[in-house]
């Protein structure tokens, strides 16, 4: 078989090599040995099996995730799914490359290790150690290279996370919070951010984030002045709460942590942290013994003008979220009377039904109806901004059936005004509806 290497036309790509005049486009034959078995392209990461066949690293690793256990060439049962680089062919490829430079061939990289079962487990265990010992500077030293391993790759990603990092982080995390916040507070920053991305963290690991130092100390650091470390903690705490409701009150009785979450959303870090927010307090006021009375807290601090300004021009992961806390808000009196008295709340949640996703349908709609329920002036605002129109399409175009009960039901309390009205359209009636009441 006769592979090409095809040289494209002149400034295709920042990098690449300029043709100038004559043949815009040339074909380079690829040694046979070059190319991947699999893909028969230029392997850029050669690797040998031991069947002694060389594949392409990515190759071959898809073939092997794709749940094959044969060598594609030889058809022999793979002894061992070890993949050892061949540095040889590589260092043959790149010598090929660099002599057909000016035939627009770029050289191949030299390609990273992938990090390995083994180094992750070794760094793990070595971290343990230093965090048993104290040794702060020598765990902060191993974060850092398990960080970093992580970054060159997704494969390493997933090596690192597979392999209970999360786990050894947590428990790390909680030690040297209980030695000292303020003496280790750069390690503890450190381990935090990868704590981002290492969820989920196993029942221990979980255990571990959860326990009072380590609540207490993303606390302190939400209440602190380093963004960084405030998006962090957030986006730790929010994972943490949507594991277990356990977590959201051991967390909600340490002090300042309500307005720490507020002063998230008050002053905006990046979108990943507003989101990372709302979902937080979203968990605190969903039904539980501390709900009502956190609502009532969120409330007092303002948090419903802050919701309702965002929502004017959220994009769809934001609206979502602060329609969810909305609507939570709006389960106490505090909370109804403060959208109540808000000349936006009634017309925004108007315009989001039908406006983002199902989602935020269903909140908008049920909102809308625990104020319309207690207040007959809402009621009238309601149907001047459009929503008896709006609710009539929710029932025609489809959707869950809690929002279609919620909007049957508005209709009902909307429908006793809108003769009342002289802006309303008296063309509007029930026709499209289905009469289930």
């Amino acid at each position: 078989m006769i592979s090409f290497w095809t040289r494209r036309r002149a400034g295709h790509r920042a990098g690449k090599h300029e043709l100038s005049g004559g043949n815009l486009d040339m074909e380079l034959t690829i040694p046979t040995h070059f190319r991947c078995p699999i893909s028969l392209d230029l392997m850029k990461d050669p690797v040998t099996l031991t069947t002694g066949i060389t594949y392409d690293r990515e190759s071959i690793e898809k073939w092997i995730e794709a749940g094959n256990h044969k060598c594609p060439v030889t058809n022999q049962v793979l002894r061992s799914f070890d993949q050892i680089p061949n540095h040889a062919i590589r260092k043959m490829i790149q010598d090929w490359c660099v002599e057909n430079r000016s035939n627009g061939v770029e050289r191949i990289p030299t390609p990273i290790i992938p990090v390995t079962q083994h180094e992750v487990l070794e760094i793990g265990s070595r971290i343990m150690v230093a965090s048993r010992v104290g040794d702060g500077k020598k765990c902060q030293e191993l974060v850092g290279k398990m960080k970093r391993r992580a970054r060159e790759s997704k494969r390493n990603k997933k090596c690192v996370v597979d392999n209970g990092t999360g786990c050894v982080l947590a428990a790390s995390f909680e030690s040297f919070a209980t030695m000292s916040m303020e003496k280790h507070a750069g390690l503890l920053m450190e381990i935090l951010s990868a704590l981002v991305w290492v969820f989920p963290l196993g029942a221990e690991g979980q255990s571990k984030l959860s326990s009072a130092p380590s609540l207490r100390c993303m606390a302190w650091f939400l209440n602190g002045e380093d963004l960084s470390a405030r998006q962090n903690a957030v986006i730790v705490l929010k994972e943490l709460f949507s594991l277990d409701q356990q977590h959201v009150t051991a967390f909600a009785e340490i002090d300042g942590v309500v307005e720490a979450l507020v002063r998230v959303i008050e002053e905006p870090i990046c979108p990943t942290a507003t989101k990372a927010s709302l979902m937080a307090i979203y968990h605190m006021i969903s039904p539980s013994a501390i709900s009502e009375k956190m609502a009532r807290r969120f409330v007092e601090l303002g948090l419903i003008s802050l919701i309702l300004e965002i929502l004017v021009d959220a994009e769809r992961g934001i609206s979502e979220k602060a329609l969810g806390v909305l609507e939570g808000l709006c389960g106490c009196d505090e909370g109804r009377e403060k959208a109540r008295n808000h000349g936006l709340a009634v017309p925004v949640l108007v315009k989001k039904i039908l406006r983002v996703s199902d989602m935020a349908t269903e909140f908008s709609v049920s909102a809308l109806c625990k104020l319309c329920k207690t207040e007959e002036g809402v009621i009238v605002e309601a149907l001047q901004v459009g929503a008896f129109q709006k609710l009539l399409l929710v029932l025609q175009v489809g959707c869950g059936e809690r929002t279609k009960e919620k909007a049957t039901e508005l209709l009902k309390l909307l429908n006793h005004y809108k003769d009342r009205l002289s802006c309303f359209d008296s063309s509007m009636d029930f026709k499209y509806l289905k009469r289930s009441y």
